[in-house]
């Protein structure tokens, strides 16, 4: 192609690397009628390659997974290779089976589907612009996960995609004035008049389709105006010149084509002799191509067509469209042309749409029942079921990140209904930066509620009080929830949540605990379902472990069932901390990888406090502070606290005290009362027993009414480091035996071992302290151990040196694929559940392979340190 060697050799190089197993995929950008489908026909023609491929349509973006359907259509074959979870997502989402997909199987059984073969394969996506939601997500995790296979993926977008925007761009660039005029030369083969073919040059402006366009149209309707028009424009007035030419049969047929966006040509056909079209008309049709698909020359030429159309002859189209389609195998398609049928308000359509939109959303499409949805709502005369319709289109659209789209819909409905300022909440929320506090219009509707529904209006406060934990606003949100008005019958365990949350922060711990602790206590309450983040923080102000570990393990189990790319990564983070605190840091660092795959798979940004915490219990110094200099301000907290933890492991008790006096200062639910024996601990080293012993105090307090193991056991830890009180080490150490948390016993053993050397009971120091070493050093908390060790020196013993397994050699992502394959996973279950490919994961395999200096997979399930 003229002008495009430097992107065709772009595109050629993506080819040869993924014929060597190095697969890609690429963003190709430009302007209509830049060249991009022309890029694309000739990559088509590479005769190695197995080829499929797909457009979106400018009219079916509404539609979910119709791109992914019809790019996978022709290796549907291999569907049934796949594992039942990943063939029956696939299924779903295309309309074979009723029910609910995971976003995430069906981009891991697209990846699947596409590998089921021994061809290398090209993907080429024309008019990504126009992709729906659904597809375009399912095809930018594939794109991001195909770099150990023998694929390769073009998308031609005339803009930015946000889901694609990470994949490397190709711009192509307009045409030189030399180009052009090879171009025009070879093209068009009559003679041009010299001052036509330098007016053509000028208007065309290096745009390929332009150039040609206006040559073809320059005899028929010459070019008087469009100068300073942009190329895109100019050759769509080309098409709608030769469209002018036409017949009103043949414009009709063409309207009908243009808004029949599969190309089928049974339904063209059909819905043209509905409306009295004959079939003879189509040879003079110059603008489509009638085969075994209705293909438009350009993309450009269809949306000429469909809008140089009347507003009647566009519903005529639709009408026809609508009679012709299969309303039992496709009635969402049906209600999609009856719906641009409409020329005014009719409820039959609009609950034809609401029911598209019910099925939209159980196939995971949200981003299509938002538009079903919003056009319901158009359609809809009563003022009542209007705004019923538009704040369901207004919670679908907020779902799927089109806030903007939101706020302007939400503006259409009645602001004196409290469902807008809930709706407002949470579109603040999700664009929040600072400034005006999303709290306050949940504020606002829980005044509006307190008349009529005092039970979500108490509701209310109680989303506003976990939603102030994360933007700030807590205290105001305290003083108006205790305007909320009583419950008129048995308190709820709503009614108990916010009462004790209430007295938690105007009459203290104590007050405030003896409410939460049995709703916290119960993994299955309310507060565990409704609000999973407040009860997750409620169990660590308590210091209830068991409800931590429950909590989370619940919210896990209930991302995993629903699929949600959401509450899942919430869940594994919550887990992945509470199980660092057990000592099970191999447990931890899988359940981090997992919901690391899960943001890399979606393009979120992944959840890096359960890292911080994971950091600052293994305590190695460069590799916890690099983490910490790498987060934002947004979670400065998590990282003083980790900082009082990872110094008092390393001994720098007055690093560790200052980090520990800010996390507490801020009196933060959870992290606040967690740094207190971070705090005594440090204070007690520097010297400094009243800031110990004010710390010890407010501590006492808060476990006043925890589960005895944790809450009880750091109560006695502490008390024994103020007081040098031994009974107080021995209880601390019986009571945290008890419980879940290892690493806190080991510093138990740790701190009662410093205080018999300090005494001179070095025999007695020696046993405290090699069985804090060999605790502490056997779980990973490395700066602890070495703290034991140090100590140990001093009593004259050196501690047994642990050897530097090669296992900690291993990042993150391949301790949770080396425990899986340990566990008996194949490299093909492995995939499936970190949403990677089969070749992924055994190039990572060798890896772990290399670093553990074994060669089988026997030889993992007989490492230690792995399982």
């Amino acid at each position: 192609m003229v002008g495009r060697q430097d992107e065709t050799a772009r595109l050629l190089a993506l080819l040869d690397e993924a014929r060597q197993s190095r697969g890609g995929a690429v963003l190709v950008r430009g302007e209509p009628g830049i060249g991009k489908s022309a890029l694309l026909d000739q990559l088509a023609r590479t005769d190695d390659f197995l080829i499929i491929r797909a457009a979106g349509a400018e009219f079916e973006t509404e539609l979910p997974y119709s791109a992914l359907h019809q790019l996978c259509a022709p290796v549907f074959e291999h569907l049934d290779a796949l594992p039942p979870p990943h063939r029956e997502a696939l299924r779903i989402a295309f309309g074979m089976e009723s029910g609910t997909p995971s976003e995430f199987l069906v981009g891991a059984a697209t990846l699947g589907l596409l590998l089921e073969r021994d061809r290398p394969l090209l993907c080429l996506v024309d008019d990504a612009q126009w992709l729906d939601d659904a597809s375009a997500r399912a095809l930018a995790f594939v794109a991001r996960r195909i770099g150990a296979e023998r694929v390769a993926m073009v998308f031609a977008a005339r803009e930015s995609i946000p889901v694609l925007d990470r994949l490397p761009h190709v711009e192509v660039q307009r045409l030189s004035e030399p180009e052009a005029r090879t171009v025009l030369a070879r093209e068009i083969h009559t003679s041009l008049d010299e001052r036509v073919r330098d007016r053509i040059l000028a208007e065309a402006r290096g745009n390929p389709l332009a150039l040609l366009e206006l040559a073809k149209t320059a005899g028929l309707a010459g070019l008087a105006g469009g100068f300073d028009l942009p190329a895109p424009q100019l050759a769509e007035r080309s098409f709608r010149t030769r469209l002018a030419a036409l017949a009103p049969e043949e414009r009709l047929l063409l309207t009908v084509a243009a808004a029949e966006p599969i190309g089928d040509p049974g339904l063209l056909w059909r819905a043209a002799a509905l409306l009295g079209i004959d079939r003879t008309v189509a040879a003079d049709a110059s603008l489509v191509e009638f085969d075994t698909r209705v293909r438009f020359v350009h993309p450009v030429a269809r949306s000429a067509v469909y809008w140089a159309a009347t507003d009647a002859e566009r519903r005529r189209a639709h009408g026809a469209l609508a009679e012709v389609s299969d309303a039992v195998a496709d009635p969402d398609r049906v209600a999609w042309h009856r719906a641009r049928a409409s020329a005014g308000p009719d409820e039959d359509v609009a609950a034809a749409l609401v029911r598209s939109a019910d099925r939209a959303r159980a196939r995971g499409g949200m981003a299509a029942a938002a538009a079903f949805l919003t056009r319901a709502a158009a359609l809809t005369l009563d003022q009542g079921l209007r705004s019923e319709r538009v704040l369901a289109a207004v919670e679908a659209t907020v779902s799927v990140g089109s806030f903007g789209a939101a706020a302007e819909l939400l503006s259409t409905v009645d602001p004196a209904d409290p469902r807008v300022d809930l709706l407002r909440g949470r579109i603040s929320f999700a664009r929040f930066r600072g400034g005006e506090l999303p709290v306050d219009h949940l504020l606002l509707a829980a005044a509006k509620l307190a008349d009529r529904d005092p039970a979500m209006a108490r509701e209310c406060y109680l989303d506003a009080i976990e939603m102030a934990m994360l933007t700030g606003g807590l205290d105001a949100v305290i003083a108006a929830a205790q305007t909320a008005p009583r419950p008129a019958e048995q308190p709820s365990d709503a009614d108990n949540i916010l009462d004790g949350m209430i007295a938690l922060h105007v009459e203290g711990h104590r007050a405030g605990a003896k409410l939460l602790h049995p709703l916290v206590a119960a993994w299955d309450s309310t507060l565990s379902v409704r609000w999973p983040t407040l009860g997750f923080l409620l169990a660590v102000e308590l210091w209830n472990a068991d409800a931590m570990r429950d909590i989370a393990t619940h919210v896990v189990a209930a991302g995993r069932e629903s699929g949600s790319f959401h509450l899942l990564p919430i869940g594994l983070a919550m887990l992945a901390t509470a199980t660092a605190y057990t000592g099970d840091l191999g447990a931890a660092k899988e359940m981090i990888s997992e919901e690391e795959a899960i943001a890399e798979a979606t393009g979120a940004a992944p959840l890096v406090y359960p890292r911080i915490h994971l950091a600052a219990v293994a305590g190695r110094r460069a590799q916890a502070e690099k983490l910490f200099a790498e987060v934002g301000p947004h979670m400065s907290l998590s990282v003083q606290y980790a900082t009082a933890t990872l110094n008092n492991g390393l001994a720098d008790y007055p690093t560790a005290l200052r980090a520990a006096e800010s996390t507490v200062a801020t009196g933060d639910l959870g992290l606040a009362g967690l740094a207190l024996p971070e705090l005594i601990e440090a204070a007690v080293h520097c010297g400094n027993t009243d800031a110990a012993r004010e710390a010890f105090e407010e501590l006492a307090e808060r476990s006043s009414a925890s589960t005895p193991s944790w809450g009880a056991g750091m109560v006695a830890y502490a008390r024994g480091l103020v007081d040098n009180d031994e009974d107080a080490y021995l209880q601390a150490i019986s009571l945290l035996a008890s419980g879940p948390f290892a690493t806190y016993l080991g510093r138990a053993h740790l701190v009662y071992g410093e205080w018999l050397r300090r005494e001179g009971r070095r025999l007695d120091a020696r046993t405290q302290l090699r069985l804090a070493h060999d605790l502490l050093a056997g779980l990973g908390a490395e700066a602890f151990a070495a703290r034991a060790a140090s100590e140990l020196r001093a009593t004259g013993e050196r501690a047994r040196s642990r050897s530097a397994s090669a296992a900690d050699a291993l990042t993150v992502q391949e301790v949770h694929i080396a425990r899986l394959v340990a566990g008996g996973a194949t490299s093909k279950e492995v995939a499936a559940q970190m949403f990677l490919s089969p070749r992924t994961v055994d190039a990572h395999l060798r890896n772990i392979f290399r670093k553990l200096d074994i060669s089988s997979r026997r030889q993992l399930r007989d490492l230690p340190a792995i399982r």
